[in-house]
């Protein structure tokens, strides 16, 4: 038998090995349980996959991104297999991994319970002790519809193939561009079929080598994500390579559960969604209006200083204006249907950018006014699909602080570099500072406009301005507008999840197609560069990051009562409301609870308000003139006078730091 040369890369070193034909990738790293799949030439293959001569061999650790990934999707096969065994009439839709877990999609008579979720769960740890072996089989075109003729939906992509990957969500994960493959679930001793799916691979070896998981919920999900396809009920679960790894997420879970936005904002009477409305569509009560406006205070005070001027534009427009800058051909199914009036469609904005570049072409521009920086407080209105939309992170109606800056080329770099300090010394004033940065660039897609120079030049230089930070910087290849490259602050939370901020999007073509022109030093015409850039990205949005982040309690300068005064009998009720008036008057949000509540029952209604400082009273403070703080930790300060105590919690506030 010939022998075959491949080599084998791990952790930057390379090694040669001389191996007989027909070596599998498991014979390279045979004794190594964490091993599950093998990256052969670039591609993720199963460890059955026959070496050939000259392949360049990577392990995958279950642990690796790769790993769990393949992990999850392997889980996802055995819910599939489990639900079927259950309930024989299910029809199969999609199974992809997707972060932290997996899911899959079924067509059944009745939505699932948690009893079935139950059952279906015990069934999957049957197989996964019975180590059924995930076996690769290529088939035809032909030869998948004959075996796969009672899944609809599979007969579906297989017409599909190479679009599935567009056409579907988590289709990439089953159908590919190239030929067919079905994994068939083998009983290991018997040999017997025991469920087949469609699926591109790879996957564990074999069931036994699922460590631990747990199914989470099920939901209605649109097959491929429309609504005019039928609706599915879609299982999520999660897979982990250990069991304190699983009990390690459902305890973050737990956390996140209690720092839901939703949640928070109804406990704290901040917002509402109401039915009336509609999804998406958000209402701030008196307490989060507060918050809101301290909010946008500060922000338009930093922009103010930093030479921001400020514009205000119509929330309707004629359909020619994003016929103009391209939104409509590349971004209608993001936009509202238009309302027909006058004989013309109008949409609702999804964008301000459109507008801010009419005001710039309004009248002649001198390169004497560059850099111009508009900037606004606009609501924008999306149609984003009912399957996405969350709370005030992904809504319909939002308001973005949105600035549009006009610059020549020459001040672009030093623009930029300013631009991504300014943003992020403003996000860690709202108490956001663990960061990293992601730059998205054009891939070879049809939907970016513009020429390949100038794209190149721009990514460059928003690539020296992310560098200039310190921090580190994440490629996103792909990802841009598709106007421009952009960079995009990723902010860790409280309890380590991420979330895009700010965005900073260098923008040529624009510019071009409103034929916007200055006059240069030389008195020719110019075409400016135009820099896109959202701060919180939309107000509603960084609201409920911020609520999640804290917890729902707001450092004293956002809280939307910054301290209670809690009197101890009704005859305290009078001294406390004058020291309220003078709290007010230096410019700091304090209420009485005059209500008939015992004191203790007060102080505990202010701590589920989160409020950062109670100011108790009774006769010891009456008569001194002095009140005592207690502090939402529990600790209590005794006869602090109460000029004292005004500056205390004004100094907090001015400071902008957390009790």
């Amino acid at each position: 038998m010939a022998d075959v040369r491949v080599s084998v890369t791990r952790d930057g070193e390379r090694e040669e090995r001389v191996v007989p034909t027909g070596t599998t990738a498991a014979a390279l790293f045979e004794g190594e349980r964490t091993v599950v799949a093998a990256r052969i030439g670039g591609e993720l293959r199963d460890l059955t996959h026959p070496l050939t001569d000259g392949d360049e061999v990577a392990p995958v650790e279950l642990a690796s991104p790769d790993g769990l990934d393949i992990l999850r999707h392997s889980t996802a096969h055995v819910l599939a297999q489990a639900v079927q065994e259950l309930y024989p009439e299910a029809k199969l839709g999609i199974g992809p991994p997707i972060k932290d877990g997996f899911y899959y999609d079924f067509d059944v008579a009745e939505p699932f319970t948690p009893e079935d979720l139950g059952r279906i769960e015990k069934q999957m740890r049957r197989i996964q002790k019975q180590g059924q072996r995930f076996v690769r089989r290529p088939v035809s075109d032909e030869e998948a519809r004959a075996e796969l003729a009672d899944e609809p939906y599979k007969l579906e992509l297989i017409g599909l193939k190479g679009a599935a990957a567009e056409s579907a969500e988590g289709a990439g994960a089953e159908v590919g561009a190239g030929e067919l493959t079905i994994y068939d679930n083998v009983d290991p001793k018997s040999g017997e079929l025991c469920w087949r799916d469609l699926c591109r691979g790879p996957h564990l070896p074999n069931t036994r080598l699922i460590p631990s998981f747990r199914l989470m919920r099920s939901a209605a999900a649109y097959w491929r994500g429309s609504e005019r396809n039928p609706q599915l009920q879609r299982v999520y679960g999660t897979a982990w390579p250990s069991q304190d790894e699983l009990k390690a997420y459902l305890a973050f879970l737990a956390e996140a559960e209690k720092r839901d936005h939703r949640k928070l904002g109804a406990e704290l009477d901040l917002f509402s969604i109401p039915e009336e409305l509609g999804s998406g569509l958000a209402v701030f009560h008196p307490k989060g209006g507060t918050v809101r406006r301290v909010m946008e205070d500060y922000s338009r005070k930093r922009h103010e200083d930093a030479d921001y001027e400020f514009v205000n534009t119509p929330h309707i427009t004629k359909r020619k204006l994003f016929e103009t800058s391209g939104h409509l051909p590349n971004y209608a199914e993001s936009m509202f249907p238009p309302m027909e009036f006058e004989g013309q469609d109008y949409y609702l904005k999804a964008m301000n950018c459109p507008m801010h570049n009419l005001i710039f072409r309004a009248r002649g521009r001198s390169y004497r006014e560059l850099p111009l920086r508009l900037f606004e407080f606009g609501t924008v209105y999306r149609y984003e699909k009912s399957g996405v939309v969350h709370g005030l992170t992904r809504a319909r109606g939002f308001t973005q602080d949105d600035s549009h800056i006009y610059c020549t080329k020459e001040q672009m770099p030093e623009e930029l570099d300013e631009l991504l300090t300014f943003v992020l010394g403003l996000l860690r004033d709202y108490g956001l500072d663990d960061f990293y940065l992601e730059l998205s660039t054009r891939d070879d897609s049809d939907k970016f406009i513009g020429e390949p120079g100038e794209w190149a030049e721009a990514t460059e230089v928003l690539r020296q301005a992310a560098e200039k930070q310190g921090l580190e910087l994440v490629m996103d290849p792909g990802g841009a507008a598709y106007y421009g490259p952009k960079i995009s602050v990723q902010a860790r939370d409280a309890i380590g999840r991420t979330w895009q901020m700010s965005t900073l999007q260098v923008d040529f073509q624009q510019p071009k197609r409103f034929a916007l022109e200055y006059t240069a030093a030389d008195g020719s015409r110019q075409t400016p560069v135009m820099i896109h850039r959202a701060l919180f990205g939309s107000i509603e949005r960084f609201f409920a990051v911020l609520l999640e982040h804290y917890a729902g309690a707001f450092p004293p300068w956002l809280a939307p009562v910054q301290a209670v005064g809690i009197p101890v009998g009704d005859n305290h009720v009078p001294y406390l409301s004058e020291f309220a008036a003078e709290a007010k008057a230096a410019g700091l949000r304090m209420e009485v609870d005059a209500s008939a509540d015992r004191m203790q029952k007060k102080i505990r209604n202010a701590q589920r308000a989160k409020v950062p400082f109670m100011l108790i009273v009774g006769d010891d403070d009456q008569a001194a003139g002095t009140v005592s703080f207690r502090y939402r930790d529990g600790t209590q300060r005794n006869g602090v006078p109460r000029a004292e105590a005004l500056a205390e919690i004004a100094d907090a506030v001015a400071r902008r730091v957390q009790v």
